[in-house]
């Protein structure tokens, strides 16, 4: 039997139950669409992160101490980092500046009865943004009571912030300063960690006055603020590689740090690359365990072919019969069952293609991230479909192929 004329009767078995095989190719449209969606999603987060970490790029590095190395970024941070440290750091050869970070804790900002709440605010010197940044207005300036917002922050009120508005900075320990926005950052801006994060609003302050999260220094009777992440840029990008060596070499051996951290606790030292590295394989972990869930779709869309292809053979068991007793040979039997399971995976496969985009796109407008496609994922949907149609029709195909002629004759 020619392939075109098994295309051609198995289309009308297919057309001919309309309802019964729309039910049967809809597990592989879950399935392939919901992997394109997540496929899409984590491609489309790696795309943005690398686009952060690569425009604009400066030799810089993070450094927090965490209960291992191999943790999130940021994950677990302690402040621990005295302002001596800070200096020292500093002063470290092939290092340009030193730039602490901490958290203050608020209840929120609020303005004019309006109330957004945030359970903190990041306190840094100016000197962690340059002006590029800036999309509205200015940097705030240290010992004044002034902020700059990213715009999700911006656009939590109503309308959004703007330059010069007052609001009144809730504090959880109960003050509330007058504070005055002088700044508002643009979308690709620094997020509070490694330069990452900023999709999520974010209200930035100077250290001085709000910053009062202080210590003792080892070995004396003063106390200084400590803080829980230092940013360091290095005084160019073939310095960056020694003097992170110099900079974990003073943590280890010579800070304040060393001696106010958790004894389980490490220093963790990561440049912008490094901290790329380690969030795309957390986010591809991620897409993985995500995309193993939704195979599990496309197992139960193959069942389902399976079946229906069974009841296929049963319900056609005199044609069958019929077609074997006028020279119909196994393998033409055998050929037109395969074909009518791999047009059933292969419709279903494009069918979740095109809803799998749709919800790709969906996907990233929400997380409002750039939307990247992969066309490989389009023709592995088509593999797929295939697959799933030769695996789930082999052995409904093998059983219509050695049916008995003239029992088949014979059925009712």
């Amino acid at each position: 039997m020619e392939l075109g004329e098994s295309l051609r009767m198995s289309w009308r078995s297919i057309r001919g139950h309309k309802l019964r095989s729309a039910l049967t190719t809809l597990g592989v449209i879950i399935g392939v669409a919901a992997v394109i969606v997540f496929v899409t999603l984590g491609v489309s987060l790696q795309a943005d992160i690398v686009g952060e970490v690569t425009g604009g790029q400066e030799p810089v590095m993070s450094t927090w101490v965490a209960p291992d190395e191999d943790g999130p970024p940021g994950s677990g941070a302690q402040p621990v980092f005295t302002e001596s440290d800070i200096d020292r750091l500093e002063n470290t050869s092939g290092v340009a500046e030193a730039i602490p970070r901490g958290q203050v804790a608020t209840a929120g900002l609020s303005r004019a009865g309006q109330a957004t709440g945030f359970g903190g605010v990041t306190a840094t010197p100016p000197a962690f943004f340059n002006e590029s940044q800036i999309a509205e207005g200015r940097l705030y300036r240290s010992g004044e009571p002034e902020v700059v917002l990213n715009e999700a922050a911006a656009a939590l009120f109503q309308p959004n912030a703007t330059v010069g508005d007052q609001y009144a900075l809730a504090l959880a320990d109960g003050r509330t300063l007058d504070v005055r926005v002088v700044g508002i950052l643009n979308s690709s801006s620094a997020g509070p960690i490694g330069g990452f994060g900023d999709q999520a609003p974010q209200v930035y302050v100077p250290t001085d006055p709000f910053y009062s999260v202080t210590r003792e220094v080892p070995g004396t009777s003063r106390e200084q603020n400590v803080y829980p992440f230092v940013t360091i840029e290095a005084s160019n990008f073939s310095a960056l590689s020694p003097a992170q060596d110099r900079v974990q070499a003073y943590l280890a051996n010579g800070s304040d740090a060393r001696r106010l951290k958790p004894d389980s606790y490490v220093f963790n030292v990561r440049t912008n690359e490094q901290l790329l590295d380690q969030i795309q394989e957390i986010i591809s972990t991620f897409t993985d365990f995500i995309v193993g869930i939704a195979t599990i779709s496309l197992i139960v869309g193959s069942i389902g072919i399976a079946n229906i292809m069974l009841v296929s053979v049963t319900e056609r068991t005199r044609e069958i019969g019929i077609m074997k007793a006028t020279g119909a040979r196994r393998r033409d039997i055998l050929q037109l069952f395969i074909v009518e399971a791999i047009l059933l995976g292969v419709i279903g496969a494009l069918l979740g293609a095109v809803v799998g985009a749709i919800g790709g796109y969906a996907a990233t407008q929400y997380a409002e991230i750039p939307l990247t496609l992969d066309p490989g994922l389009f023709a592995g949907a088509i593999a797929v479909g295939i697959s799933v149609g030769v695996l789930a029709g082999a052995y409904p195909a093998w059983r219509a192929a050695r049916t008995d002629p003239i029992d088949a004759l014979r059925y009712e």
